[in-house]
């Protein structure tokens, strides 16, 4: 199909999720729930980026799935009307190899979208780029930890470096990418895998980009001001509380004889009993808390809290934790019982 960028109005870009990571750093809750899909003040990670989605024209959205990927093709074909497409990542070679993958469906523009990433991005802008692609950035203290972009006084990208020492660029690279000539991205891509170019066993996508601007494709840095990370418990709170502080607050049914100290989401179902919730706490669907203090945490559905005192902790789905004063970190059919269980049923 021909897109003709100037006119707007039937303006549309493929977009490419790359799921297929284990979520190693998010264990033990990934052992049995796919990553994206955990929740964050009332919805899955991935909800508030198919969310974004719908404010630009998206013709098709292809997840590259693996492990617990029915999971995540299960969520979305109930709960969105995108276009979509599933594909398998069988070898976890890289984030190149997995975009990879897409080659043969890709037939405009594309976005890709690592699904660690939640930031204040305005999608909009892209299509007035009049840059070959764009890369989206965040002014990060400690540059040294992350992908850093190096751009020139005209605003061009002239290289991506992954954990440079002592950088004189701040702007991390923060997943999130917009690419006009899809084919110049693949060619990148076959290049690193042909020169077998790899970084600890994987291919890495900003190579393929570092490619593109050698041949002389334009870039440019799309700073935001917020980039929220999933990708691990400390960062996934840290995220909770970020968006917990955006959410208008409401009152909440299924509570009795209990403090709310706000900022929390309570989802339907849930019951709270004799207990102190908050600040920043997430609970799920149908949990259960009973005579417990509960800050800075997120509980997952169908869990159990009674007689316990958690803060900075994430309790699973369908966990059951009782008479705890710890900081924990609870996966889906776990039970953490501190003394005499009465319940033994």
């Amino acid at each position: 199909m021909f897109i003709n960028h100037h006119d707007f109005s039937c303006y549309t870009v493929q977009v490419i999720i790359p799921t297929a990571g284990k979520g190693t750093r998010l264990r033990p809750h990934t052992h049995t729930r796919a990553k994206p899909l955990f929740h964050v003040a009332g919805k899955p990670v991935l909800a508030y980026i198919l969310d974004e989605l719908k404010k630009v024209k998206v013709s098709e959205v292809i997840f590259i799935v693996g492990y617990l990927g029915n999971q995540i093709e299960d969520y979305v074909t109930k709960n969105y009307d995108f276009k979509t497409r599933f594909i398998v990542q069988k070898e976890l070679k890289g984030q190149a190899h997995a975009i990879k993958l897409a080659e043969q469906y890709i037939k405009e523009d594309v976005l890709i979208w690592f699904v660690d990433t939640l930031s204040d991005q305005n999608l909009k802008k892209i299509k007035r780029t009049r840059a070959d692609g764009v890369i989206y950035v965040k002014e990060h203290e400690d540059p040294e930890r992350f992908g850093i972009v190096f751009p020139n006084k005209k605003g061009h990208i002239e290289k991506i470096v992954e954990k440079p020492k002592n950088p004189p660029s701040n702007l991390a690279n923060i997943g999130l990418y917009y690419i006009k000539d899809y084919k110049a991205l693949f060619k990148a891509i076959d290049y690193l895998i042909e020169h077998n170019m790899q970084l600890k066993e994987e291919f890495y996508l900003v190579d393929a980009f570092n490619i593109m601007i050698k041949r002389g494709f334009k870039f440019v840095a799309e700073k935001v001001n917020v980039w929220e990370d999933c990708g691990k418990p400390e960062t996934l709170l840290a995220t909770n509380r970020y968006l917990l502080k955006k959410m208008r607050q409401k009152k909440f049914d299924g509570i009795k004889g209990s403090l709310i100290i706000k900022p929390v989401f309570v989802e339907k179902g849930a019951k709270i009993e004799n207990s102190i919730i908050g600040p920043y706490v997430s609970i799920a669907k149908n949990a259960k808390i009973k005579n417990s203090i509960i800050k800075n945490s997120i509980i997952g559905e169908n869990s159990l809290v009674e007689d316990a005192q958690l803060k900075e902790s994430l309790v699973a789905g369908y966990a059951k934790v009782k008479s705890a004063y710890k900081k924990l970190n609870v996966g889906e059919d776990s039970q953490i019982i501190f003394g005499k269980d009465e319940d033994n049923s």
